[in-house]
């Protein structure tokens, strides 16, 4: 499990739970459920977090929970 923050909030507009990793950009996934759309973050981190290697990018370290969150 990653020790990224992650916000989940419900779409009215996309019908779907939307979870976005603000420390890692652009990191956002979505799911029918809260849970279906938390396990659908932990596959796109690991996927955000092997394409920066790939292409040399710095990877930020984990904070945890964030202040304006």
């Amino acid at each position: 499990m990653s020790k990224y923050e992650i916000i989940i909030y419900w779409s009215k507009e996309d019908k779907a739970f939307i979870a976005e990793v603000p420390e890692l950009p652009g990191c956002v996934a979505d799911g029918n459920s809260y849970q279906q759309a938390l396990a659908n973050t932990e596959t796109i981190i690991n996927e955000w977090i092997e394409t920066a290697k790939s292409l040399k990018r710095p990877i930020p370290k984990p904070k945890g929970k964030l202040m304006y969150a």
